[in-house]
């Protein structure tokens, strides 16, 4: 018989963990969310209930899923009680400890993938990153892992943490730089497709080479006249001027350890 699932919360990574055991052949039995909306729309995807009381919880339920923003976790898990059943949080940056109590057989999976509620990520090669209270428990873990993914490693909270930093630089930082050169673009009437070669390109190599041997532009040389002119393109953002400043420099003194 599947592991039946409770999944508690319904953001970007509860949608895609849910739909991912779902596709598993595991059986979801409830989603819970705050709001009716999220709830129900989720619950539809995997053919489950849906509650947005947390004390109406399905405790027939095998395995725990909390799916949440790491700042409510404890207030959410205050106001139920598992009965020792599997409990399980995802986030990069919680330690383990922090269900602690709360069940006997605790653990994390946590996929290293940035998600998205409405675009779908299959978990077969999604890096995912188990840890649990037990040996017999880290076994149940790993289990349930390697049936949503080919790339399964046991890892340590504060590794783990350290893994989540990472992604915010490869990631969402990347992300962001994104953000602000559609921004310039856009003010200068340029189309944001203009870069996509670009990016692919940048992405593409790091692939191949070591992100320090793919670094090029100005600020590996720390190119003055170059630099100064794009600051003084910039005159009308401080913010934007500060950013590309900061991370000019970062590049530069960087580059400049390696060649001594």
């Amino acid at each position: 018989m599947s592991l039946r699932f409770c999944i508690i919360g319904a953001g970007k990574l509860a949608t895609q963990l849910a739909i991912n055991l779902k596709k598993a052949n595991f059986v979801i039995t409830q989603i819970y969310s705050r709001t009716s909306h999220s709830a129900a729309g989720l619950a539809k995807k995997v053919e489950s209930s849906f509650i947005t009381d947390i004390k109406l919880i399905d405790i027939s339920a095998d395995v725990f899923v909390i799916a949440l923003s790491d700042s409510v976790i404890g207030e959410v898990l205050s106001k139920t009680v598992f009965h020792n059943k599997l409990l399980i949080h995802c986030s990069g940056s919680l330690p383990l400890s922090v269900i602690k109590g709360y069940s006997a057989k605790t653990g994390v999976i946590y996929p290293l993938q940035t998600l998205s509620k409405n675009r779908f990520v299959s978990f077969k090669n999604v890096p995912l990153f188990i840890e649990a209270n037990s040996k017999e428990t880290e076994q149940e873990l790993l289990k349930i892992a390697r049936k949503l993914s080919e790339n399964v490693s046991v890892l340590a909270s504060d590794k783990r943490m350290i893994l989540h930093i990472s992604a915010v630089f490869a990631c969402n930082f990347v992300n962001y730089m994104y953000t602000v050169a559609a921004d310039l673009l856009q003010c200068n009437g340029i189309e944001f497709d203009t870069l996509r070669p670009l990016i692919l390109e940048t992405a593409q190599k790091v692939m191949d080479m070591h992100p320090i041997d793919a670094q090029t532009g100005p600020a590996v040389r720390f190119d003055k006249n170059i630099i100064e002119s794009h600051l003084e393109a910039l005159t009308q953002n401080d913010g934007y001027r500060e950013l590309y400043m900061s991370i000019s420099k970062s590049i530069f003194e960087l580059h400049k350890k390696q060649i001594q």
